[in-house]
């Protein structure tokens, strides 16, 4: 049953509402998972993922452009087996929990990501999606302009600071897959076994790359697999952030929270080329995903084909448009939508003026 909402419903978020009120139907048959489907993917991802590397490994000896160009793509193929290893955690990508947790495990060799932890924090981003209150927790940290306002100059400072894209768009990711998912920062009640699970998970990473850098060399081997594992964090950092930071996003207090209106209006629908859509395992059908995380990579598309209505209310983006968003920084309850800090100190001064 839906709890009682204290605000009032826009025109749209009640069309919304009404249009979309059998989306648990919708969605229902694109939730079953394909044996033929993921083996196919799994093969059309490690195999090249796996060539290419060896490409790598070879080309330091003629140009380290060639490596470095072939680690560009193969940071992209990266991205789509996080997604493969996203999918497992979601237990969507196979039936059997046992062969989603297997998979999960071995991708997280490729992403670095420890695969239990990160599922975890995941799960806990979908359940709380764009409830303010949990703006820390597997999502990107973001102020309200109230409490910018509110804020002391040191704290001002810091988050203008890890607002800059240069912070928030190269060193944050890097920081998230180096330093964030080695530690279990997050830890919360019910959640016993995650932190062990992180650690063994990270000490099995650490043993394989070791390994691999002994029998490989290891300066050859860390050059190319940390450029690797820097493209795909970067990439990933400006999907997650596009998804979920764009100027008409939907972020509520949890009393206010609707989950429908969450996933409708907090995502967004990432229009790209094919191919890139092929790099990131369909991920830009966001709203959908967020709909149901049951619902397989390899089924996104094919339910936004099919249902328009998904696709009738959620922002749709290109990547030009999307790049205006790196300037969103501060969440306005009063107009509610994203503004740059340029909004917000030109609306501080109407404020203090009038």
């Amino acid at each position: 049953m839906q709890k009682e909402v204290k605000r009032e419903f826009t025109k749209m978020e009640r069309e919304i509402l009404e249009s979309l009120k059998n989306w648990q139907q919708i969605i229902r048959r694109y939730q079953t998972p394909s044996v033929p489907k993921a083996v196919r993917q799994l093969l059309n991802t490690f195999i090249p993922f796996i060539g290419f590397w060896v490409l790598m490994y070879l080309s330091l000896d003629w140009s380290i452009w060639i490596t470095l160009a072939l680690g560009v793509i193969n940071g992209l193929i990266t991205a789509r087996i996080f997604i493969i290893q996203h999918d497992c955690g979601h237990q969507s990508f196979f039936k059997s929990k046992k062969l989603n947790n297997i998979v999960g495990i071995v991708c997280s060799f490729f992403s670095t990501l420890p695969y239990k932890y990160w599922a975890k924090v995941h799960a806990f981003h979908h359940g709380h999606t764009q409830q303010l209150e949990f703006r820390d927790i597997g999502d990107i940290p973001t102020l309200t302009v109230n409490e910018f306002r509110e804020a002391s100059r040191w704290r001002r400072f810091r988050y203008r600071v890890f607002r800059n894209p240069f912070i928030l768009f190269f060193i944050s990711p890097l920081a998230y897959v180096i330093i964030s998912n080695r530690f279990p920062f997050v830890n919360m009640k019910g959640w016993k076994g995650t932190g062990r699970a992180q650690l063994i998970n990270n000490i099995l990473i650490i043993a394989v790359y070791a390994t691999l850098a002994y029998l490989l060399g290891w300066k050859k081997f860390l050059l190319i697999q940390f450029f690797i594992v820097a493209i795909f964090s970067i990439v990933a950092f400006w999907f997650f952030y596009v998804q979920h930071q764009h100027e008409e996003a939907y972020k509520q207090w949890r009393k206010d929270w609707v989950f429908l209106l969450a996933a409708i209006r907090g995502s967004t629908y990432y229009k790209l080329p094919k191919i890139m859509n092929w790099f990131t395992g369909n991920i830009a059908f966001h709203h959908i995903h967020h709909l149901s995380p049951r619902i397989p990579n390899y089924n996104l598309e094919k339910c936004a084909q099919e249902n328009p209505v998904l696709q009738k209310y959620v922002t749709a983006i290109n990547f030009r448009e999307s790049l205006k968003y790196a300037m969103n920084k501060l969440w306005d309850e009063e107009s509610q939508r994203m503004i740059t800090f340029r909004e917000y100190y030109r609306n501080e001064r109407l404020r203090i003026a009038a």
